[in-house]
């Protein structure tokens, strides 16, 4: 490189040398001055992103103490030596510790009981944070592991079925690429066998002779189920199966009696299930329903008993055929070798407008449905008995008493007489409940709480509300907003606010309870959740009116939004902020282009805010699987000039923008580093306004940051002091804090 990349001083953006690079797509020409940032490997590109983390240092040196206190706030309230309710599988009870000090998890076991009363041996033994268990065996200590590795993440585990052999997947870099051990839990001794670069997920047969893992290609795909015959060479293992359609996503499960194997292929749109008997292992795979009929699907196998308690081979169905919202299914396998229009399915959920069905599983003697109604997901179960046919008993949900709330199955065992169902609102702290089935006895169930995550420093719910509110879209559609703040703040229109939005992929934000948003809501800022177009929250529908060639609803939903606080008599309009991260970044970076003047602030978290660049290059991590979500620009010229039109590095423009900080990370695979460095390049020189413009970079993180639980605790703490220095928002009110 001939030219100087950098001119800087620690309290001046530094500048990146302008090397064009002309981009030509369906006659459109883009030149690209700061694509040379790609390069990872290059110094000069090292160079400039530590001069990056020099400037915002600088810029944000002033809010230390801010940060400082936040940080305190989050750990104030934070029990440091705790551990998760045990879970059980098999023999043993599993379960995590956390110590005060330790940056990661210590997974441990102890040995369950059977006395012969399902009830008793499912519930969990008594377990008290710092105080050991008889008999506890600790399976894998994180901080052991992570000692001198600059970042530390497990990507899977699992456990053979007779409890001996001990699977774990550990990532040291944060570009999610683990390396694949086995531990002898007889002798705490590791075997031989080593698997490199694996992805998510980890599985034995049930016989405990073989290990499935998964393989990503060179995009960051995963796209290879393998076969390890333990004690053999990893060079020998046996592919399973192959995906090589680039736009598809391949993962695997064992069903919930583990009898077989369940590869689930697919996009966001249609899906593929292939299934791998244990019991006929030789057979290979038989495929469900075949992608060509553009069903989205999950399948389910099992044994259901009949009224002479014979068992039968059947398949349940959660599908989208006839169906936008989803709906499920009971089949018998031998339907699955006709043609799809001559198959004969049972109904067991039927379609509904308003209800979205999310999944369904078994165990042995019910199934456990997802849905989400009124934005709100919800358990439910019913018995096996009758399934699919006019004997079918009636749903059984669990009965919680908050309007915005989040319930969850969080873990089940197949011949478990309970399921794990995880709790939480905006101000309810986790709660996890075992919920025994219905039985005739026990007809509608038994809630039995185990735990609630414990909020120290004084903590009260009743300190704060959250609210349903709707705010009006430009096209006239209601956009549910969920409002949280101060219980003492008054509405006099002097407060700050903060708008945080995500709407992609269909994914909702769920209410959820989080410790570091206290210090925000603490500080007098009112919080709004924008349930924009292009999550979930209202089904299939509101999913689909927010992607592809709808993509720009998102983000005017998202503004209406913003106009909603603005009115709502809380807060002062010109101090309003904005956050979203990822997907949401790209929405962060939308509405910095569509309305600056709204905002005092953004921040950006692992901002997606070079699409179209991304997507063009099917080479890159994991573009070719977004064509489901955003379109195809490649083939389709209609798509590229709608990203064109939105995509937020290409539609930077000359105006005055708010104060803007893009968080990211150097080893994250799924948004580059490249995207938010690109972009506030672009940001600094068009910008007709003299707010800062920074960039933060982890160095050794990946999509989720740093991996320690105190260095994410730092990097929230140097967001929300960001955002709340910009809003002038750094004082708490009168009693509010760590008490």
């Amino acid at each position: 490189m001939t030219q100087t990349p950098l001119q800087h001083q620690a309290t001046t953006p530094p500048v990146a040398a302008k090397i064009p690079k002309k981009r030509e797509h369906h006659g459109d020409v883009f030149v690209d001055n700061y694509e040379w940032l790609r390069d990872k490997e290059s110094p000069e590109v090292v160079e400039h992103l530590k001069a990056e983390n020099t400037y915002q240092e600088a810029v944000t040196a002033h809010q230390e103490q801010l940060r400082e206190a936040i940080f305190q706030e989050i750990k104030g309230r934070t029990q440091e030596t705790d551990l998760s309710v045990p879970s059980r599988k098999d023999d043993w009870w599993y379960y995590t510790r956390s110590i005060e000090g330790k940056e990661y998890g210590i997974q441990c076991r102890v040995r369950a009981q059977n006395s012969g009363n399902p009830v008793a041996d499912w519930t969990p033994p008594a377990v008290e944070p710092g105080v050991e268990i008889p008999g506890e065996q600790v399976l894998l200590d994180g901080n052991a592991e992570a000692e001198g590795k600059p970042f530390f993440s497990v990507g899977g585990v699992a456990v053979t079925n007779d409890g001996n052999l001990y699977a774990y997947a550990v990532d040291n870099s944060g570009d999610e690429r683990f390396t694949l051990r086995i531990k002898d839990l007889r002798t705490g001794e590791l075997l031989p066998d080593v698997i490199e670069n694996v992805f998510y997920g980890v599985a034995f047969s049930p016989d405990g002779t073989r290990l499935f893992y998964t393989l990503v290609d060179d995009s960051w795909r995963p796209y290879q189920v393998k076969s390890h015959v333990l004690g053999t060479p990893v060079s020998e293992d046996e592919l399973v199966y192959q995906e090589d359609d680039v736009a598809m996503w391949l993962g695997f499960e064992l069903s919930a009696d583990r009898r077989h194997l369940v590869l689930g292929i697919g996009c966001s749109e249609f899906s593929e299930t292939r299934l791998l008997s244990f019991d006929d292992y030789d057979a290979g795979l038989r495929t469900v329903i075949s992608r060509d009929e553009r069903i989205l699907y999950e399948a389910e196998p099992f044994l259901l008993e009949d009224a002479e308690g014979r068992k039968t081979e059947k398949v349940l169905l959660t599908h989208n055929r006839n169906a936008i919202n989803s709906m499920v299914s009971l089949v018998d396998p031998a339907e699955f070798t006709k043609p799809l229009d001559e198959q004969e399915w049972s109904t067991v959920v039927e379609h509904s407008d308003d209800v979205r069905v999310n999944g369904a599983g078994v165990t042995s003697t019910h199934m456990v449905l997802s849905v989400r109604k009124d934005t709100i997901e919800r358990v439910q179960v019913l018995p096996l008995a009758g399934l699919g046919t006019e004997a079918q008993g009636k749903p059984v949900e669990p009965a919680f008493d908050e309007e915005l709330y989040t319930a969850g199955v969080s873990g089940s065992d197949y011949q478990a007489p309970v399921i794990r169902i995880g709790y939480t609102s905006y101000f309810t702290p986790s709660r996890v409940y075992d919920f025994v089935l219905p039985t005739a006895g026990l007809p509608a169930g038994e809630l039995l709480l185990r735990k609630e995550s414990p909020v120290l420093g004084g903590y009260s719910a009743s300190d704060y509300v959250a609210t349903r509110e709707w705010a009006i879209a430009d096209d006239g559609t209601r956009v549910p907003l969920s409002v949280l703040r101060h219980a003492s703040l008054v509405r006099d229109g002097s407060n700050a606010g903060l708008v945080y939005g995500y709407g992609s992929y269909e994914l909702s934000m769920d209410p959820g309870f989080g410790v570091a948003r206290l210090s925000l809501l603490d500080r007098g800022i009112v919080m709004v959740i924008a349930h924009v177009r292009g999550g979930g929250e209202l089904g299939r529908h509101w999913y689909d009116d927010g992607k592809k060639l709808n993509k720009k609803n998102t983000f005017t939903d998202f503004i209406a939004a913003t106009d909603w606080l603005a009115g709502s008599g809380w807060v002062d309009p010109s101090r309003i902020g904005a956050l979203g991260g990822s997907a949401g970044g790209l929405l962060m970076g939308a509405v910095a282009n569509l309305a600056p003047e709204k905002y005092a602030v953004i921040v950006a978290q692992v901002p997606f805010v070079d699409p179209l660049n991304s997507i063009l290059d099917p080479e890159l991590p994991l573009s070719a699987l977004e064509w489901e979500e955003w379109g195809n620009p490649i083939t389709d010229p209609e798509v590229y000039a709608y990203m064109k039109s939105y995509t937020p590095y290409e539609n930077v423009h000359p105006t005055a923008y708010p104060k803007v900080a893009a968080v990211t990370s150097f080893n994250d695979t799924r948004v580059l580093y490249v995207e938010p460095a690109k972009w506030v390049q672009a940001l600094r020189e068009a910008t007709a306004g003299d707010e800062p413009i920074v960039m933060k970079i982890e160095m050794e993180g990946g999509h989720g940051g740093a991996s320690g639980r105190y260095v994410q605790w730092r990097e929230r703490a140097w967001d929300y002091a960001f955002i709340a220095d910009s809003l002038g928002a750094t004082e708490l009110l009168p009693g509010a804090g760590l008490k």
